[in-house]
């Protein structure tokens, strides 16, 4: 899994004249591919009922689409047609972790950036219509093949179809058309219109999507953040307010004064760096977080370790970390689904590695007092497992 899944092309040529700019085409983008997951096993996960899943059917006037969110159950899918319907199950590396293994081949964006891996099976002619995503994609084909009709720029003012949970485009022409055989990938921009129709009844696609925060959702959640922790006795002021010819007027004064206390948060030394780390990494299912929290106390969890062989990430775990200080390197933050902590300058090096690793030898962890005792704190909070 060393090799980039993008062909022969080399990274800097793909950052520099797709990534967010155009589609591309990857023809046996991963050599050899072999799929993680079949069918039955991607039904069985949808009919889960912590698994996020979606089953769509075309009707028969091939014109209109009926959607049912999971979870599923056998009758769903014994009531199916033959034809022209598709499951999808969404972060199927959370509960897969060959899944989530083969989410590591796409590092070469930032693991941060990195959202989920959806899996989609369709019979012939099944699809979900001509739609647009705002963040980018990348569509893998593992068995089957699926024709991908692509092409213009799309927003939240483009012309809709009259199904509003599906949210399709209408009145849309692909500029380009190509068939998808396993191994082969294309990768769409945001907004860029799409529309996936399957041309066989074993049609497996693999959706890899990424984080990309509205700037509506990046306000809100940093200004959440910031005001966690502020006094409520901290208060619009104006001491140096003036008599001022209309009472009910609003002058420049005020407004100077209120951006001012809007941007002593901003530029407040490492708040927004902090902020960004824990929203960044925060994990995508909450409930599933919780419910991974270990009621054990560190120090009972410390002496399991001493017979375990190995710890390993729980899929779904999202870690990232971030220099303080770029140019010395001597501080670190260390962010675990949407939670931080400091790492000391002996523990960078263990920290980098954990990042790049699914599991880790136990050996490599109990040499050291300070790995041990952080270690245990991320398997208390649900990250790692012992193994």
């Amino acid at each position: 899994m060393n090799k980039l899944p993008l062909g022969d092309m080399p990274l800097a040529t793909f950052l520099r004249d797709y990534w967010q700019k155009k589609p591309l085409l990857i023809r046996n983008a991963i050599a050899d591919f072999a799929a993680i997951i079949d069918a039955d096993e991607l039904a069985g996960l949808a009919c889960e009922e912590e698994v996020e899943s979606r089953l769509i059917v075309q009707q028969n006037d091939r014109q209109a689409w009926s959607m049912q969110h999971g979870p599923l159950s056998e009758n769903d899918f014994a009531n199916l047609p033959d034809s022209h319907w598709t499951l999808l199950v969404q972060a199927v590396d959370h509960w897969h972790p060959k899944a989530s293994d083969f989410l590591k081949q796409f590092q070469f964006i930032p693991q941060w950036r990195i959202d989920d891996l959806m899996i989609s099976y369709a019979t012939k002619g099944g699809g979900v219509g001509p739609h647009y995503d705002n963040y980018d994609v990348f569509l893998l084909q593992a068995s089957g093949s699926r024709e991908w009709q692509y092409g213009g720029s799309f927003s939240e003012q483009s012309p809709r179809q009259d199904n509003q949970e599906l949210m399709l485009l209408a009145d849309w022409t692909a500029e380009t058309t190509v068939t998808l055989h396993p191994g082969d990938m294309l990768y769409i921009p945001p907004k860029v219109g799409h529309n996936g129709i399957a041309k066989s009844d074993d049609c497996i696609t693999y959706s890899i999507g990424f984080r990309a925060p509205s700037h509506a959702d990046v306000l809100l959640n940093f200004s959440d953040f910031v005001a966690d922790d502020l006094s409520a006795e901290l208060r619009y002021q104006d001491p140096h307010l003036t008599a001022q010819p209309q009472s009910a007027e609003i002058d420049t004064a005020a407004i100077t004064q209120i951006k001012n206390i809007l941007k002593q948060y901003i530029e407040q030394p490492g708040l927004v760096e902090q902020w960004f780390g824990c929203y960044m990494t925060e994990h995508k299912y909450n409930q599933q977080q919780q419910e991974l929290h270990l009621d054990n106390s560190v120090d009972e969890i410390i002496e399991a370790m001493q017979e375990s062989n190995s710890i390993s990430k729980i899929p779904g775990t999202r870690l990232a970390f971030q220099y303080k200080d770029n140019d010395s390197k001597t501080s670190m933050l260390f962010f675990i689904n949407g939670m931080c902590c400091q790492i000391t300058t002996e523990q960078q090096d263990f920290i980098i590695s954990l990042t790049n690793t699914e599991q880790m030898a136990m050996q490599d962890i109990l040499s050291n007092p300070e790995r041990v005792k952080l270690m245990a704190n991320l398997i208390k909070i649900g990250a790692f497992e012992l193994q």
